[in-house]
């Protein structure tokens, strides 16, 4: 039985109880445990053959009315989270540097039903090195968005690849940074010589990175991209990256539409529109 529904099912063992009013808010437990999921995939840092490192300190942004109905259980349901977390990093072999914590919090900036994730890796006490001398003011390490501390005597991280590059991870809170948060971070970088072409869609405001060969959009939480959209089917479409980056509608109830035509395949170039339900999507590459 997957993660996720070994979740679902303990939290419908309480809905009775604890957490009764949970489920009347827009944002069901469920697709939270779903984002954190994607978190610690998008965040993954491999630090040799045997070890890779994910978050372990989650912020879950909530709209006002959402955080109203959750923030009363926010210390049961973020044990319940961090539980969800810890299995799923056991299946995928994941390793952490401290204790798992999620952490739910306001956003007067989301409306009803929308939620943002963002994490960082926080090293325990019995592995953070000795701080050297004091940095100049920036970014400190480990913070959200930004790569983990080393832990004492791990092999130095390799640099990370420019934001969009094959292999760049947008961190749980990159695009676009919210109202009132400044941009950049440990990931951000030029794009180098000789880069590949890098691919992401933008939804709402919002990028997500193509760092694989395929994405799959749909309304499950287990679709490389979720859409919250009713008119989304689960497994909706697949984007194919390459020379060129193709469309495949893989059987939705509602088709695809790009730029302006309805159909099953299509050729992608960039800015192509692509409309699933009533969400538009936008297909962007660039060299570099």
């Amino acid at each position: 039985m997957g993660v996720l529904k070994k979740f679902e099912q303990r939290l419908e063992g309480l809905v009775n109880g604890t957490f009764a009013k949970v489920f009347k808010s827009e944002v069901q437990p469920v697709e939270i445990a779903g984002a954190l999921q994607r978190e610690c995939d998008n965040n993954a840092t491999i630090w040799n053959r045997d070890r890779t490192v994910v978050p372990n300190d989650f912020i879950v942004e909530l709209s006002a009315p959402d955080h109203e109905r959750l923030s009363p259980y926010s210390g049961q349901l973020g044990d319940e989270l961090a539980g969800m977390v810890r299995d799923y990093a056991k299946q995928q072999r994941y390793t952490f540097m401290g204790p798992i914590k999620v952490h739910l919090e306001k956003a007067d900036d989301l409306d009803t039903g929308l939620y943002r994730v963002r994490s960082r890796t926080l090293a325990s006490s019995s592995n953070q090195q000795a701080p050297a001398a004091a940095p100049a003011a920036g970014p400190r390490p480990g913070g959200y968005g930004y790569p983990p501390a080393a832990p004492a005597g791990a092999p130095p991280m390799p640099a990370a690849p420019p934001p969009g590059a094959p292999g760049a991870r947008p961190g749980g809170y990159g695009y676009p940074p919210a109202a009132g948060r400044p941009a950049g971070g440990g990931l951000a970088g030029a794009p180098q010589p000789g880069a590949r072409t890098r691919y992401w869609i933008e939804i709402n405001g919002t990028r997500h990175q193509i760092s694989r060969p395929t994405l799959v959009l749909g309304r499950s939480t287990e679709a490389d991209v979720r859409i919250d959209d009713p008119g989304v089917s689960r497994r909706h479409c697949e984007i194919r990256t390459g020379t060129p980056s193709t469309i495949q509608d893989l059987g939705s109830t509602n088709g695809i539409v790009v730029d302006g035509q309805h159909t099953t395949r299509a050729t992608l170039r960039d800015g192509s529109r692509i409309v699933v339900g009533s969400t538009t999507v936008i297909y962007r590459q660039a060299e570099g």
